[in-house]
């Protein structure tokens, strides 16, 4: 039976999730939509034929749903999530946060204890990786074709430059951390996605003179060097709209092992992969065996959203385990935990810093999976 849901903050994404569900009929009806501002409410409720409510708790107390998308925004795109959440959350109810799970680290570690003890899912839309390229990425890992990790390289953010940029002035976003907060949570997902847990940390993060000279406070351009916990090294290139982009697009992710190499470019457009040589064989500098090329003919990034959300939607119908949910909570406080690790080193002058350690799976013996 499709589950219900009912999505609250109908802004642009909270309509973007409202229309994926409108596209998966067989696992979710949508059966209402909630905004405190009245006029984006009726507007999506018209527009998707259901009921609109003005606050959380009304739909609460009137709707009959399995869980609760959360799509509100706020400072750092994130300082709505919390409440909602956590109201949805004590009334029994699965929930589904967008990204960032919130600007708060205190905030996100709370909902995602919560969760647990309410033996609840918690997803979050870390929808990077839900695409076509990453898992013919992941198959090629998991057929041993990359090998032994070496290093991870990962470039991501808007096309841009001096001639385009406009200063936002916002409080909402003008403010020194927002955009490691809102954004990072993507390339440090799929990072860990592909090479583990991270565990050291170290960023110089800096803003170009166009944007000084305007007191803009975001720091939009992030270099950020990991060590992951098997010992892969990587790095994160991260900017916004400051600078032209080369090779790869707006978003490329590079691993690379002892047997195999692959590149993702723009996301979900293209894959390439590229195997080691073989005994005898030779090549020049420069040159490679022939390299495997996956192009999907897909541009549009907004395919993401509903193979991120179909992937939450068959979790909760099949009863995975909750430490099996694919983009949990608790695989967005990894996120967090990583990007405030990238303030603390940024603060103190690029020093080196561990991230906070994420809470443990214990998992439940009674439904547990083999």
């Amino acid at each position: 039976m499709a589950l219900r849901v009912g999505v609250v903050g109908m802004s642009g994404i909270g309509n973007t999730h409202a229309k994926a569900y409108t596209g998966l009929t067989d696992l979710a009806k949508l059966v209402a939509v909630c905004d405190v501002v009245k006029e984006k409410a009726d507007a999506a409720a018209a527009k998707y034929g259901v009921k609109a409510y003005y606050t959380l708790k009304e739909m609460l107390a009137h709707e009959e749903m399995d869980f609760v998308d959360v799509t509100t925004g706020g400072y750092e795109n994130g300082s709505w999530h919390f409440e909602p959440a956590m109201e949805a959350m004590e009334a029994g109810h699965h929930v589904l946060c967008e990204k960032p799970l919130s600007n708060d680290i205190g905030e996100a570690r709370e909902m995602v204890r919560y969760a647990a003890e309410k033996k609840l899912y918690l997803g979050c839309n870390l929808n990077h990786y839900f695409t076509p390229t990453a898992e013919r990425a992941k198959k090629y890992m998991d057929d041993g074709q990359i090998g032994e990790l070496v290093y991870c390289l990962f470039k991501v953010g808007f096309n841009g430059g001096e001639a385009t940029y406009g200063f936002n002035k916002s409080p909402r976003f003008n403010q020194p951390y927002a955009h490691m907060k809102a954004f990072l949570t993507h390339p440090f997902s799929v990072m860990r996605h592909f090479c583990g847990n991270i565990t050291h940390v170290q960023t110089f993060s800096t803003k170009p003179g166009f944007r000084k000279s305007k007191g803009d406070l975001l720091l939009s351009v992030n270099s950020v060097h990991v060590r992951f916990a098997n010992d892969t090294v990587g790095y994160l290139l991260s900017q916004r709209g400051d600078a032209v982009w080369g090779l790869g697009g707006w978003w490329s992710c590079e691993v690379s092992g002892s047997k195999g190499c692959f590149c993702i470019e723009n996301c979900i457009e293209k894959l390439t992969y590229w195997p080691s040589p073989k005994p005898g064989q030779k090549f020049g500098l420069g040159e490679n065996p022939p390299p495997e090329v996956m192009d999907t003919g897909i541009k549009d990034f907004g395919e993401t959203f509903p193979l991120r959300i179909k992937a939450f939607l068959e979790d909760v119908t099949n009863g995975v385990p909750r430490e099996h949910l694919r983009s949990s909570g608790r695989d967005a406080l990894a996120t967090l935990e990583y990007i405030f690790a990238v303030i603390e080193s940024y603060e103190n002058g690029g020093e080196l810093v561990r991230p906070h350690p994420l809470p443990a799976i214990h998992g439940d013996p009674r439904v547990e999976r083999i």
